[in-house]
């Protein structure tokens, strides 16, 4: 009795931390991936970003990343309010997967649901905090809603992270510019 009981314990014990273990070994290697980005020169920070976006993309199960799939494909395609659905889906079924409340906004910032947008790029930075492109969303809004200086200080974030972002380093530019001009 004793000794089914301690190969019970046993078992308990390494299924959870084989399951644990992918979780850890993604994240440092998420850890590893932004000190390389933060470290990137002009040269190689796109491929790096991909690595990290790639990343992002695994849900851990085939049926969420076509969904996903199915979701971006849509917004590819012009189709915001099929993404959406698809999105929808995805936030339903993996609500602690950042990338469907990250697609779905997206989708609902084209669609003109700018509170719907905020609400789901809040969760998908709530889950993700590092989501630079969800970032970069956010502060595109801000810029929308006409509140810049809001805007540069997320564009600077970005930039702590992804020191070559093009978009945030056009944005900082563009917005330090408009922003002094008020000033004056």
């Amino acid at each position: 009795m004793q000794t089914h009981r301690f190969k019970c314990i046993v078992t308990a014990l390494c299924f959870a931390v084989g399951i644990s273990f992918p979780a850890y070994a993604q994240q440092t290697t998420l850890d590893e991936l932004f000190q390389e980005l933060a470290e990137a020169d002009e040269n190689n920070y796109a491929r790096i970003e991909g690595q990290i976006i790639a990343q992002w993309e695994k849900s851990g199960s085939a049926a969420m990343d076509l969904l996903l799939r199915r979701g971006k494909d849509a917004l590819e395609d012009g189709a915001p309010e099929v993404a959406a659905e698809h999105f929808t889906a995805l936030v339903d079924h993996a609500p602690n997967f950042a990338e469907g409340y990250y697609g779905r906004a997206s989708s609902y910032f084209l669609m003109g649901l700018t509170g719907p947008a905020l609400d789901d790029i809040r969760q998908a930075l709530s889950l993700n905090p590092r989501h630079f492109e969800g970032i970069r969303g956010l502060a595109i809004i801000m810029e929308e809603l006409e509140r810049p200086e809001d805007a540069l200080e997320l564009y600077e974030m970005i930039l702590t992270m992804h020191p070559n972002s093009t978009e945030a380093l056009g944005s900082v530019d563009r917005l330090k510019l408009q922003l002094e001009g008020r000033a004056l």
